[in-house]
């Protein structure tokens, strides 16, 4: 019995981890996604990196979370913060820039 409460603990961090993973993973897809499939003009016009800029930092920040360093890691949370970055204030720029209706 006394084994028992680390086991578990291991099993809720391994849990814990593959949901953060599964997350990041999810989050930088997007971003990544997204980048490509916008204009290069859209993205001087509203004042932020190029294109290429964005595209190198998701696709590297995608790989490295994908290579193992995981959510957890230095590499795993610059990579959730460059895809939160790019979701929350560049996309957001590109939408009032193509269509005008704002944020909602």
């Amino acid at each position: 019995m006394a084994y028992a409460a680390p086991l578990f603990a291991f099993e809720v961090r391994y849990v814990i981890e593959l949901v953060l993973l599964v997350f990041a993973l999810i989050i930088q897809g997007v971003a990544l996604v997204h980048a490509i499939t916008q204009r290069s003009d859209a993205f001087n016009a509203i004042g932020t990196l190029p294109k290429g800029g964005w595209i190198a930092i998701l696709a590297v920040c995608l790989v490295l979370t994908l290579l193992g360093f995981g959510p957890i890691s230095l590499f795993g949370l610059i990579g959730i913060a460059a895809a939160l970055i790019y979701l929350l204030d560049v996309r957001v720029g590109l939408r009032d820039l193509s269509d005008g209706r704002g944020f909602w």
